[in-house]
């Protein structure tokens, strides 16, 4: 790794968003962070980063949006999304969009490296101790999320290829994602 890669970090929370920098910046890093759509424009006519880690959900534009920029500004650039709000079509559209890797909060910044691919090789047994198989309620989770894309965002011809009553599938998506 060149200790002078720049990196954009867009990301609405403003905590996590200072801790990423410093983190980032400790470890040689050049971090240029945004707030939100209108940050993340001005500094990539500023300069071109070389990696980007973008938060998915936040005001004013979604880390999609960040990511149509990043195609056109910064090709080469190396994206990673952060969100809280995990699902297999958001995943979908962030992969198909160019991003290289997708992590849900929480997220160290070691854990965000690895999944740009610039962090140092992990060992084969530390890494298997950090793999944890999604737990039931994410993956019913995931699939009710991709049935309902699928359908085009329909609850209720959703709820009919789940076979489950409608009610019970609003039930479910007035839910947090687990």
């Amino acid at each position: 790794m060149s200790s002078a890669q720049r990196v954009l970090l867009v990301d609405d929370d403003e905590v996590l968003r200072g801790q990423m920098t410093r983190a980032l910046e400790r470890r040689g890093y050049r971090v240029r962070a945004a707030a939100q759509l209108d940050e993340a424009r001005s500094a990539l006519q500023e300069e071109e980063p070389d990696l980007a880690i973008v938060d998915l959900k936040m005001p004013g534009g979604s880390g999609l949006d960040v990511l149509r920029l990043l195609r056109e500004a910064a090709p080469r650039c190396r994206a990673v999304v952060l969100t809280g709000f995990g699902s297999i079509v958001n995943a979908v559209q962030a992969m198909r969009l160019g991003a290289a890797n997708y992590v849900t909060k929480p997220a160290d910044v070691d854990q965000v490296l690895r999944a740009l691919g610039t962090a140092q090789a992990v060992c084969p047994a530390e890494e298997a101790d950090d793999v944890r198989p999604a737990s039931l309620a994410q993956v019913e989770w995931n699939h009710i999320h991709q049935v309902l894309a699928e359908y085009g965002g329909n609850v209720t011809r959703a709820a009919r290829a789940l076979d489950i009553p409608r009610r019970t599938l609003q039930r479910k998506l007035k839910k947090l994602a687990p």
